[in-house]
């Protein structure tokens, strides 16, 4: 690419700012209406906030945790597996780990994270400049120190996203024309040396930004946006994966210097949170997938939902599609045909689904072994039975969408539902993991690993309970069973692949899982995992997972216990031979898991193309290095691409 010509183009892009409507109830619901100069934008607090919005807008549509980022990106680990299918260019590359650097769904998430960059570069350069910020009210100069640390913030999260996919790469701290001037060709920077200067920016915009109880005393309504909380809870994230290892431009997997430095920093982070008493859990799991995030709330009065991916308008820029892409497909009354909606694209792993005890309520939430069958009402969905080897992920489910979707078939595949990024689960055993690294299993480290089983097991979760309750672990074994938790609490949500990476166990975790999908697909004992603590230990008997289960017919239950279920049969013995009334045979445990041909067969498209060394990241787009024209050797390609 000419370089006149680009320094042109990222004047021209760098220059407009997304002016939001101020019409719409809450606050991250506003419509893009068109584009001005930062002169105008930033003249007051109003149009300031809206070119904040415009920076929040680039966490959602189909490019970045509408849909590519957050389904696409994160599958193929030893929890969920993306669509059936062989590679075809296109999103059924990245869970088979077979992504080329010229993916047709690859260089749009890629640029829509460096345009979330820019907006807030923008934000970040005149905010701070604005006439108001030192000189306003006193509402108005907090109000515009929050957009600035929000600002940061959101930046840190674009930045962070981008680097767990592809690595090291440019630095782009300033706005774009101000980079054009100085080097419009940037080398692809150390990602420690980016992790750095992110860690920085949290730790600024801590001070910017308040707790989620001080929001309405400068001014502001409460709602989804960016909290003091959330920021910690990032900052800590981001450490423990400066912390933790990585694929190095070199070709080899190793972790940075002084990792302790960035535990301590995520122990202190996460355990402010905690003092803070900001933050709780929500007493029941299944409430707060299906009544929380299901219903789209802006502000759970838990705060567990600290940071969220808001969808609007049911578009491809600006919406989601959770409950279509991904979760029980549905099907349509009448004809009993498919075609209402879902792609099947995220499947849960049969050796996932017993990861799970028994008794824990986590697992019909993550895992949802049905299909649905809308009503004519279009409110009441009838479940039909899965076989094991076509579990859906189910914390977005569409039948969990509340109001209900408008009929019709393009406007059902958005759904405005939010995007999890960050739960206060995950502060509770990012303050567990980091603890014990730092001290041993601690009573403070068990107490927030076992706060979050508690919850789990439809206990109490403030009161200790021997029948859940983790004690007297090594340090090892302490984080065995951390590194099991973060799967059963967080599993589906985008998390999974990028702690095994930072642990180093991705490669460990595909090939024993496959290793025990042809062990359960041929009735012999599985190997319980090296890397992490076991399932139950009555998995571990071939004669326990029944090779059929019976579903009920007509009914609308969405969990699998048999008091009240969808089953009628135990998931944990031999099936019955004999059909019972009023039922529907599925198979379950058979060797349709890891035997024969077709797409139906769970190995036949897990992780097929894994390599270790190679797929720990993503290939830099083609066009990326293209744009640099005689400059590409200052974006080389990832190691074996």
């Amino acid at each position: 690419m000419n370089k006149k010509y680009l320094y042109h183009l990222i004047i021209f892009l760098s220059a407009s700012l997304v002016v939001t409507t101020e019409s719409c109830k809450k606050y991250l619901d506003q419509q893009p209406i068109t584009s001005v100069g930062p002169d105008v934008v930033f003249n007051n607090v109003e149009n300031a906030r809206s070119a904040l919005v415009g920076v929040y807008a680039q966490l959602t549509g189909d490019n970045t945790y509408g849909l590519r980022v957050s389904l696409y990106f994160p599958t193929g680990t030893d929890e969920m597996q993306g669509p059936t299918g062989a590679a075809d260019g296109s999103r059924r590359d990245f869970p088979l780990y077979a992504t080329t650097p010229t993916n047709n769904n690859m260089f749009a998430p890629y640029t829509q994270l460096f345009k979330g960059i820019q907006y807030a570069n923008l934000c970040i350069a005149n905010i701070p400049a604005m006439d108001l910020y030192e000189n306003g009210t006193d509402n108005e100069r907090k109000q515009l120190q929050r957009m600035h640390g929000e600002a940061l913030t959101l930046r840190a999260q674009f930045y962070f996203e981008a680097i767990r996919n592809w690595g090291d790469l440019p630095a782009h701290f300033e706005p774009a024309e101000v980079l054009a001037l100085k080097d419009p060709f940037p080398v692809r920077t150390d990602r420690d040396v980016l992790y750095e200067h992110l860690l920085d920016d949290l730790k600024k915009a801590e001070e910017l930004v308040p707790w989620r109880n001080e929001v309405s005393s400068i001014g502001d309504a409460a709602d989804e946006r960016i909290t003091k909380g959330t920021v910690k809870a990032l900052r800590a994230r981001i450490a423990l994966a400066r912390g933790g290892y990585s694929l190095r431009r070199d070709g080899t997997l190793k972790r940075g210097s002084n990792f302790q430095t960035y535990y301590q920093i995520a122990k202190d982070e996460t355990n402010s949170i905690i003092s803070s008493g900001q933050h709780s859990l929500n007493p029941s799991y299944k409430d707060l997938w299906k009544n929380q995030v299901g219903a789209k709330v802006a502000n759970d009065p838990n705060g567990e939902l600290m940071f969220q991916a808001t969808g609007i308008g049911r578009t491809a820029t600006a919406d989601t599609k959770m409950g279509y892409y991904n979760g029980p497909t549905v099907f349509n009354f009448a004809t009993q045909a498919t075609g209402v909606t879902g792609n099947s694209g995220v499947i849960v792993l049969p050796t996932y689904f017993y990861l799970f005890d028994s008794l824990d309520t986590r697992r019909d939430v993550t895992c949802a072994a049905y299909s649905d069958t809308l009503a004519p009402d279009g409110t009441t969905f009838f479940k039909r039975g899965a076989t094991i080897t076509g579990i859906f992920d189910g914390k977005y489910r569409r039948s969990w969408i509340n109001p209900p979707l408008p009929a019709g078939t393009y406007l059902n595949n958005y759904s405005s539902t939010k995007w999890q990024i960050i739960r206060y689960s995950d502060v509770l055993l990012m303050f567990a993991e980091a603890e014990n690294e730092l001290n041993g299993p601690t009573a403070a480290a068990f107490n927030a690993i076992n706060t979050v089983r508690r919850r789990g097991f439809n206990k109490p979760i403030n009161a200790a309970d021997p029948t859940v309750d983790l004690s007297g672990l090594s340090k090892d074994e302490f984080f065995k069973a951390l590194v099991r938790e973060r799967s059963l609490e967080l599993g589906g949500e985008g998390v999974r692949k990028f702690d095994l990476i930072r642990w180093n166990m991705l490669a460990t975790a595909i090939t024993e899982t496959k290793a025990n999908l042809t062990k359960m697909g041929a009735s012999a004992a599985m190997i319980p995992p090296s890397y992490m603590a076991p399932p139950p230990s009555y998995v571990f008997v071939p004669a326990n997972l029944p090779n059929a289960l019976y579903f009920k017919g007509r009914t609308t239950s969405d969990d699998l216990s048999i008091t009240g279920g969808l089953i009628v049969n135990s998931l944990y013995k031999a099936a019955p031979s004999a059909t019972p009334a009023g039922t529907v045979k599925m198979a379950w445990v058979t060797n349709a898991i890891s035997v024969g041909t077709g797409t139906a067969v769970t190995l036949n498209h897990y992780a097929n193309n894994f390599v270790t060394l190679k797929s720990e990241l993503l290939p830099i787009p083609q066009d990326a290095i293209t744009a640099y024209g005689s400059f590409s050797a200052n974006m080389p390609q990832n190691p074996g691409y």
